[in-house]
């Protein structure tokens, strides 16, 4: 009797967890299935696959298939205590009888569908589904989710939108090959995504096989950069310049929002680096609400001056006492102090 290495049947490391376990299984279920490979082995590695699957998606016979797969030959081995009454329970024939369910769903309950070293490690008993002539059986795997994503702007953040996707989706043909088939989807876009959130667009993924469901399409956010903003979850983040003028006196100015423009007030003595919220002008959340809008005041100095212009500066040098370094020693007191 040959010794069953499950996990190289699969491909996955011992360490490997239960979500690539059954990504792995998934794919060679595909691969080797006796609907769509034309391998004279087809069944044969299919029932392999579905073996190594049904002992390795399950902690309990994961754990003695580790212990005593290698040792099913030495007599003296013993599985775990009242491993016998953990995989009786749920049986539906007599005392002896075993049934197992494979991934698609399906009830595989005549011993034949296993190997000999399966039956010897985990009791070997399984119940008879018929008692009639055996029924042929059916192999149904459910196609697998794809990913994807697509882009979108600002606008259609803020207000939502319905897109027109088209992709290539491989799919194996009659020939077990596989082949590219082009998609195209209407896909809404909700008002309020985020980058990273996504759409699952159930049904529009991989191909079942038999009567397998179809697997789910799953389509991630990505908005598109702009160059107004930078955005942060629902907040967006910008910037605008002033006179050192405007930073003195005063002012309105106009200001960018994704649907137009609103006034910001600059009061009076506004430093440089000074940020200005308008909440609730940012990015929809999805229930109610919004972000904000935040807004950084840079103060430009003109890179030249008129003649006029030099000698206001200048008029304003000679009477004004203020000393930004005066101020900046006084605040630098003030700090020690504390």
């Amino acid at each position: 009797m040959e010794f069953k290495d499950y996990y190289k049947i699969l491909g996955v490391a011992k360490d490997a967890s239960k979500d690539d376990i059954q990504r792995a299984y998934k794919k060679l279920a595909r691969k080797h299935h006796p609907d769509v490979s034309k391998a004279p082995d087809a069944e044969v590695r299919f029932k392999e696959i579905n073996e190594a699957q049904e002992v390795l998606k399950d902690p309990e016979k994961r754990k003695l298939y580790d212990l005593y797969g290698k040792d099913w030959e030495r007599g003296g081995q013993q599985p775990p205590p009242h491993w016998n009454a953990r995989k009786d329970r749920g049986r539906t024939g007599g005392p002896h009888s075993q049934s197992f369910r494979y991934g698609g769903g399906e009830s595989f309950g005549n011993a034949e569908d296993f190997s000999d070293f399966f039956n010897n490690l985990f009791g070997g008993g399984f119940s008879q589904q018929s008692a009639g002539p055996k029924q042929s059986r059916h192999f149904d795997v459910p196609g697998e989710s794809r990913e994807a994503e697509i882009q979108v702007g600002l606008a259609e953040v803020f207000h939502g939108a319905t897109r027109t996707i088209t992709f290539q989706i491989f799919e194996a043909g009659a020939d077990g090959q596989l082949e590219a088939k082009e998609k195209t989807l209407q896909v809404k876009i909700p008002r309020g995504v985020t980058s990273g959130s996504v759409i699952r667009l159930a049904g529009q993924g991989g191909k079942g096989i038999g009567r397998g469901a179809a697997g789910d399409l799953l389509l991630r956010i990505l908005i598109a950069p702009d160059p107004r903003f930078h955005i942060v979850e629902h907040d967006l983040y910008t910037s605008v310049s002033i006179s050192p003028w405007e930073a003195a006196l005063g002012a309105k100015i106009p200001v960018s929002t994704v649907d137009g423009s609103i006034s910001l007030t600059i009061p009076p003595g506004t430093q440089n680096g000074r940020k200005f919220r308008l909440r609730g002008k940012g990015i929809p959340k999805k229930k109610s609400g919004a972000g904000d809008i935040i807004i950084e005041v840079e103060i430009r100095v003109p890179a030249s001056l008129s003649d006029e212009e030099k000698r206001l500066f200048k008029e304003l040098q000679k009477t004004s006492s203020y000393n930004p370094r005066e101020e900046s020693r006084q605040r630098a007191k003030y700090h020690e102090k504390i």
